[in-house]
């Protein structure tokens, strides 16, 4: 085989490996509830609430609300504009879902977002997402904490198949963030009917 032919092949192969991990922008998918999450509403007899402000904590950088890093060149786009309006509208769902969602309710609840980071390294890929979230019933506070999951798995060599995976482990955080703040019972306890 000659040396023109060999060196062409391996450019095709490096062109099209350059292709498959070339820069993208993914759009994270709608919010939607879970079974699991309503289920968890009803069980802890949570009365009706409205949503009140979803915004970035204060003295965090203004690009942690719109842009994800750690994706090998490619970003991840929330679909409500902004990372934090993502997780209002994740709650939101699972609140509409489980018939709770009443913008006439004295019970409020807000997020501030305090982290979001995802990162598709070779071997081990991570993510985590933290929120502190508010209650406030008849304008008084009955719950302010702070929140994160964490995520960890294994992450290709191969950036077509790393970042779709990261992208979707980072995605799942947002109702595993959700999850995690229904099962707390001092939040249960302010939702009470």
């Amino acid at each position: 085989m000659s040396t023109f032919i060999r060196t062409s092949r391996l450019f095709v192969v490096l062109a099209a490996a350059a292709a498959l991990s070339a820069c993208v922008t993914a759009k994270l998918p709608p919010p939607s509830a879970s079974a699991t999450n309503v289920e968890k509403l009803r069980a802890a007899n949570a009365g009706p609430a409205q949503l009140g402000q979803f915004k970035l904590a204060p003295g965090k950088p203004q690009s942690m609300d719109t842009t994800v890093g750690g994706l090998r060149g490619s970003s991840i786009a929330p679909a409500a504009g902004t990372f934090s309006l993502q997780l209002r509208d994740e709650l939101g769902a699972e609140l509409k879902a489980a018939g709770l969602l009443d913008p006439a309710s004295p019970v409020v609840i807000e997020g501030l977002l305090t982290d979001s980071q995802v990162d598709a390294a070779i071997g081990t890929g991570t993510g985590r997402l933290a929120a502190r979230f508010i209650v406030k019933r008849n304008g008084a506070v009955t719950f302010d904490k702070e929140l994160a999951v964490d995520a960890k798995w294994e992450s290709s060599f191969v950036g077509a198949v790393a970042i779709p995976a990261a992208i979707n482990q980072y995605s799942a955080l947002y109702k595993s963030l959700i999850t995690k703040l229904l099962d707390d019972e001092a939040f249960r306890a302010a939702v009470k009917k």
